[in-house]
């Protein structure tokens, strides 16, 4: 088989699995029942590149990718579209949108790229009926890469702060805020007001170009790996969690810490 006819193999493995003498499972499935496993496939490639190993990687994308084989068949036989057209309209949109790369128009810096984009994106929506500036972004995106989303595009449109200390107002205000709420014991309140902060903090990363849920993703996975080490070394010494003192505990946690400096 050469070597660019792997994609094509896939989509007849595809059709074969789908067809009369195929797979009872893969026959039953429809796009909504696919929608946890395409979820799962990503993160599962976000977790291969965490990992640094290209053969975890390049399994963890061939996994990602039958998915998008598996939504294009299910569309082919509704008689939507098929992955090659799928593969011809992804084409044709990264031609358009990088005019400076497949065009005359000028782009020394990323900005001027996300300028570009930005203003094509627009384009390409002009006639398009939408619920506003903000609807495009996908509703079922993590919370927190969603109000990055929101927030960076709100930003486009003039709606920011002109500096990082202004940002850091807001969240000194919204944490007194929660205080507040915290102090009256309302649990609606609470709420809005601890989803307030979180909110201005993914600001805080915006401004600086952090994204929020990269961050959150990585201090868990440190949570979880010094967390681990409690439990190892606790082990060593005979000893189960839950009986363990938190002083203990904290100084294995520390310890922890330092190794992974080293």
């Amino acid at each position: 088989m050469k070597r660019n006819d792997g994609l094509a193999k896939l989509v007849v493995i595809m059709q074969k699995l789908r067809g009369p003498k195929g797979c009872p499972w893969d026959k039953e499935q429809t796009l909504e029942s696919l929608m946890p496993f395409i979820v799962e496939e990503a993160y599962e490639v976000i977790s291969a590149v965490d990992a640094k190993f290209p053969e975890m990687l390049k399994e963890e994308l061939g996994d990602l990718l039958f998915q998008i084989v598996f939504i294009c068949q299910l569309a082919k036989e509704k008689g939507d579209f098929d992955i090659y057209d799928v593969m011809a309209l992804s084409a044709e949109k990264m031609i358009r949108r990088h005019p400076h790369v497949f065009g005359k128009a000028k782009a020394k810096t990323s900005k001027d790229v996300l300028k570009h984009w930005a203003r094509i994106k627009k384009e390409e929506k002009e006639g398009k009926k939408t619920n506003g500036y903000l609807s495009d972004i996908p509703e079922h995106l993590p919370a927190l890469l969603k109000a990055h989303k929101v927030t960076e595009k709100a930003s486009h449109a003039g709606f920011d702060w002109d500096n990082i200390e202004q940002v850091f107002e807001k969240v000194n205000e919204e944490t007194e805020e929660f205080k507040t709420a915290l102090k009256q014991k309302n649990a609606k309140k609470m709420e809005e007001e601890l989803g307030d902060l979180i909110f201005s903090l993914v600001n805080v990363g915006r401004f600086v170009e952090i994204n929020a849920e990269e961050a959150l993703r990585k201090t868990i996975a440190r949570f979880i790996t010094r967390f681990h080490y409690i439990e190892t070394s606790l082990k060593r010494k005979r000893k189960a969690l839950g009986t363990a003192s938190l002083d203990e505990m904290e100084k294995l946690w520390n310890k922890a810490k330092a190794n992974e400096k080293n």
